[in-house]
């Protein structure tokens, strides 16, 4: 209990036998009860999870029958959390590099009334240049441009860090998305970022401290292929989130700015690429006057939809 409610903890594991021992032995007494998702784990880790849940009666084990991915382990223990009544539900991985002796920090804004979810950001204040110091230059990089990407799916523009699995939301949040089309696999924190927005939910950044276990293996995401799978995903978010909110249920006209410079502005770089490559290589036959004001226009038009586009986005998103 912490401040009056009640409060659950949901941890996806998959082959975490030895690190899930530390995550659970750190688990501060605030926590009420504590679900591990074993998500068909083919080590020891459930045996482990049940010898501690003999120790400290806050453990259950809920375990899939096959490997789904992080994101529905995640959700099994949202639905589970909001059906025994928890007013708060907080996520943490299995790998003990979130420290929860900073958990009242993403309890306290969602207890105040002033956000429905809240979630890491290693990139903050104090912690910005430790954060810098200890990631890898290559994850580093990747952060910033599938953040950069999330911020246009999501709306979320004032959002960093966004593949932080550190989290909390609040019952009613729980109970009013639609887990069943969200993503299951590795980049479940984006699309869940996207469904957040489509449901007007409030979502707050707090700094927390990276961890990074030296020799160690914490991260199973292999770089290419999670890159293959989220890219397409995050697209067909955009545009989903785009019709859900702004046309089903409610109506904007950003999501025609948005579509209109989507039409416009390829058709402009594409038109005027081939007038470029016309005067060159061709002697500037279809190179006129009407046709190069055209495509500039285009271009100019497109542009300027699709930031206005953007700002709209960015202020309905923060109100």
């Amino acid at each position: 209990m912490y401040r009056g409610n009640k409060i659950s903890l949901v941890i996806p594991a998959y082959k975490e036998e030895k690190l899930i021992v530390h995550t659970l032995e750190s688990v501060p007494p605030m926590i009420d009860r504590i679900y591990v998702v074993d998500d068909a784990s083919p080590d020891g880790q459930a045996q482990v999870v049940l010898e501690i849940a003999k120790k400290d009666p806050r453990v259950t084990l809920l375990r899939h029958s096959v490997n789904q991915g992080p994101g529905a382990g995640i959700i099994t223990g949202y639905r589970r959390s909001a059906a025994d009544g928890y007013d708060i539900t907080m996520v943490v991985g299995g790998d003990n590099q979130m420290q929860l002796a900073e958990a009242a920090h993403f309890l306290d804004p969602l207890i105040d009334g002033t956000a429905d979810y809240a979630k890491g950001n290693r990139f903050l204040d104090a912690n910005l240049e430790d954060t810098l110091s200890k990631m890898p230059t290559l994850r580093l990089f990747a952060n910033w441009l599938i953040t950069a990407l999330t911020k246009i799916a999501s709306g979320y523009y004032k959002t960093m860090d966004v593949v932080d699995g550190y989290t909390a939301i609040t019952r009613k949040a729980i109970k009013t998305i639609n887990w069943d089309r969200a993503w299951k696999g590795y980049g479940y924190p984006m699309d869940f970022l996207v469904r957040l927005n489509a449901y007007s939910m409030r979502i707050v950044d707090i700094p927390r401290t990276a961890v990074y276990l030296p020799g160690e293996r914490q991260s199973q995401i292999k770089g290419f292929s999670y890159a293959m799978k989220v890219s397409p995903m995050l697209v067909r978010n955009f545009f989903w989130r785009l019709n859900f909110k702004y046309m089903y249920r409610d109506f904007h006209p950003l999501a025609f700015f948005y579509y209109l410079a989507l039409l416009l502005l390829p058709a402009g770089l594409l038109d005027g690429a081939y007038l470029v490559y016309d005067k060159l290589f061709r002697g500037g036959y279809a190179v006129t006057a009407s046709r190069s004001i055209l495509v500039a226009l285009m271009i100019i038009s497109g542009t300027q939809f699709l930031l206005f586009a953007m700002l709209f986005d960015m202020e309905q998103s923060q109100k």
